[in-house]
C-alpha cells in the first residue's frame, strides 16, 4: 500500500505547535538564570570594590609634585585609585573639620595633624613627620652673583612673593625670615601674598612679583624640569632663621588603603624620593 506524503498543512501545524511550547520554556530558563545573574554581578562588583580602594590624600601645595612622584613609585597604585587634593594646609585643616572625606592628610606643619588627632578627628598614633622643609630666596631676573641677603634688607623695594602666614606653614617661615631681618613692616607694604605657597611662586614666575620666598622643593622641580618663568637664580635662606618647617601626616580614616600607603611613605624608595625633591627627613611623631 503507498504511503501519501504529509501534508504541507500538518507539517505547518506540527512546527507552529513546537513555536508555541518555546516561549514557556525560555520563560522558565529566564526565572531560573536571572537570579544567578544577579547574584554573579553583585559578586564582581563588591570583588572589584575591595581591589580598587580609593585613597583621597589633602595635601598641602608645597609637597605635592613630590607627591605625585610617590603616588607614580606606590607599588599599590593598581590596586587603588588615588586621588588628590593640594591647597594651603589651614584651608585643607578647615575642610577636615568641617566634614571633608579625606583618608590621609599631608600638612606643611605639625600643629594641625596634632589638633586633629587630640580632638579625636585622626587615627590615634598615626601622626609622624615625613619632611622637613626649607625656603629660598629666587630672583629669576638677577644673576646669581646678586641673590642673597641683602636683597632682604628694610630698604630693598622690591615686591616679594610669599604665602600667607595664617594659613600656610612657607608663609609662617617667610614672616619669620622677614622679621629676622627686621624687614617685616618695610616689606609688608609691598608684598604679594598667595593663599599657600604654589600661589607665591607662579606671582614670581607670571613677574607680578621680583622675588619670592618659595619652597626649596619647588626651586629642585624647576632645575629639574626647566619650568615657565625660571628658574633664574635662587639663594638658600639659613635653617635658623626661621622654626623648623616640620611636615607631618595622620591618617583620618583607617582603611586598608590609607594604611597601605601611609607605610609606603616610611619606606627606604620613598624617603629617597623625598630628600631627592630638596626635603630633609626624619623618623618619629615629634
Amino acid at each position: 500500500m503507498k504511503t501519501e506524503p504529509a501534508s504541507p498543512i500538518t507539517a505547518l501545524s506540527d512546527y507552529t505547535h513546537l513555536e508555541k511550547a518555546r516561549p514557556a520554556r525560555a520563560f522558565s530558563w529566564g526565572r531560573l538564570a536571572a537570579p544567578a545573574l544577579l547574584t554573579l554581578l553583585l559578586g564582581l562588583a563588591m570583588a572589584q570594590g575591595l581591589s580598587a580602594d580609593t585613597l583621597r590624600i589633602a595635601v598641602a601645595s608645597n609637597f605635592s609634585p613630590t607627591l605625585d612622584q610617590l603616588v607614580e613609585a606606590y607599588p599599590g597604585r593598581s590596586m587603588h585609585r588615588v586621588t588628590l587634593s593640594a591647597a594651603s594646609t589651614g584651608k585643607h585643616y578647615a575642610q577636615i573639620i568641617n566634614g571633608a572625606p579625606y583618608d590621609l592628610f599631608l600638612a606643611a606643619d605639625r600643629a594641625r595633624p596634632e589638633t586633629l588627632e587630640r580632638d579625636g578627628q585622626a587615627v590615634a598614633g598615626t601622626r609622624r613627620t615625613y619632611a622637613i622643609g626649607r625656603l629660598v630666596l629666587w630672583a629669576p631676573s638677577l644673576p646669581q652673583n646678586e641673590v642673597g641677603p641683602e636683597l632682604l634688607d628694610p630698604g630693598y623695594p622690591g615686591r616679594l612673593a610669599i604665602a600667607n602666614p595664617k594659613l600656610a606653614p612657607y608663609g609662617l617661615a617667610a614672616r619669620q625670615v622677614l622679621e629676622h631681618r627686621d624687614a617685616w613692616a618695610a616689606f609688608e607694604p609691598h608684598l604679594v601674598m598667595g593663599e599657600n605657597i604654589g600661589q607665591a611662586w607662579l606671582f614670581v614666575a607670571s613677574g607680578n612679583a621680583d622675588m619670592g620666598l618659595v619652597a626649596a622643593s619647588q626651586w629642585q622641580l624647576a632645575k629639574r624640569r626647566s619650568m615657565a618663568g625660571g628658574p633664574g637664580s635662587a639663594w638658600s635662606v639659613p635653617a635658623e632663621w626661621h622654626e623648623p618647617i616640620v611636615q607631618q601626616m595622620v591618617l583620618l580614616r583607617d582603611t586598608p588603603a590609607a594604611r597601605d600607603f601611609y607605610a609606603f611613605l616610611a619606606s627606604e624608595d620613598a624617603r629617597r624620593i623625598i630628600t631627592d625633591a630638596g626635603y630633609d627627613t626624619v623618623a618619629g611623631h615629634d
